[in-house]
């Protein structure tokens, strides 16, 4: 596992454009905090539109909807070829509170592409409709939902004994660790065999270095921005000690194979290497990868950004090596 340096270090060329692109095309739009939450994931869908276009073309794409809870999720399923290899459920970020699978349409399509697998992605409900646990409920509903009988129907193929992973980046990893960890807790950790977490958020603890080295406005992320997040997801502290919140918090063993993809420059960076370091502690097999220079969300900038598109493609070959369809190189 890399160590970057605790010092600042300074985002690449093509973060810093991605960075600017962002905050241009926020500036032709009132301020998200003076918005309703409507009006602001609006703007929000409409800035991260083009970041979500181009990419890998798919066999077969298809939404679907279920009823969980008396509310109606949508889903969808990208499928790179007839007969997929896998399958991986992808959870979008945005602080519990934005973005959908639409801004996350390209991420999911470039695992999909790369991995030769089917990529199942959730509109699961956000903040301040749904507060914790009932996101973390939702995406272990559709992990389940994937071995019952009318799978094959709403999925385009037939998963039976195909392996799966759980992924998701920011918010969406979080709660892709805490279905993991609910899962293992009711004795399914077997309907999982890796896990993939992007700059996740993994603790509530707002103290590390990173928080005050790249809590300010040029690294995509605010420590101001976390800190709102984290009171419209878990706004009392009794429940910012869930393990299934706050992922540091509880166990961590009897996990499957993790993947960690670091960004250095962002306010969750230690998080992420505590992280690394207690599935490690913890007996789980821990592949972790800091990439230098990297911003908050830099997977959505891959049409521009070369490590963007490396580290796509270092994880799709760890995870067709986890799932036993390649070797290890």
């Amino acid at each position: 596992m890399s160590d970057p340096s605790p010092r600042m270090q300074p985002p690449a060329p093509d973060m810093i454009r991605f960075r600017d692109l962002l905050a241009a095309s926020y500036a032709q739009h009132p301020p998200l905090h003076t918005l309703s939450i409507q009006a602001a994931r609006a703007v929000a869908e409409i800035v991260r539109a083009p970041w979500a276009s181009g990419g890998p073309a798919m066999h077969d794409t298809r939404n679907h909807v279920v009823e969980f809870g008396g509310l109606s999720l949508r889903l969808r399923v990208h499928r790179p070829k007839e007969t997929p290899d896998g399958v991986l459920v992808y959870v979008h970020g945005g602080g519990w509170t934005l973005f959908s699978m639409d801004t996350h349409d390209r991420v999911m399509r470039e695992y999909a592409g790369r991995a030769g697998i089917a990529v199942v992605g959730i509109d699961y409900t956000l903040v301040p409709e749904a507060v914790f646990p009932r996101q973390v409920n939702e995406v272990t509903a559709l992990v389940r939902l994937l071995r019952e009988p009318d799978a094959p129907a709403w999925l385009g193929f037939d998963p039976t004994g195909l392996p799966t992973a759980i992924g998701g980046d920011s918010a969406g990893g979080n709660l892709a660790m805490a279905t993991a960890l609910t899962l293992r807790d009711a004795g399914e950790i077997d309907r999982l065999q890796a896990i993939i977490l992007n700059y996740a958020v993994t603790d509530s603890d707002e103290t590390r270095p990173s928080y005050r080295i790249y809590g300010g406005p040029d690294y995509n992320l605010t420590e101001e921005e976390m800190r709102g997040f984290w009171d419209g997801y878990a706004l009392d502290p009794a429940v910012r000690q869930d393990p299934r919140a706050a992922l540091l918090r509880g166990t961590l063993n009897a996990l499957p194979p993790t993947y960690l993809a670091i960004a250095e420059c962002d306010v969750l960076r230690d998080e992420n290497l505590a992280l690394a370091a207690a599935l490690q502690k913890a007996g789980v097999s821990v592949r972790s990868q800091t990439y230098p220079g990297m911003l908050h969300s830099f997977l959505e900038a891959v049409s521009i950004s070369p490590t963007s598109a490396r580290a796509f493609q270092e994880t799709a070959a760890w995870l067709r090596t986890t799932f036993g369809l390649d070797r290890a190189g």
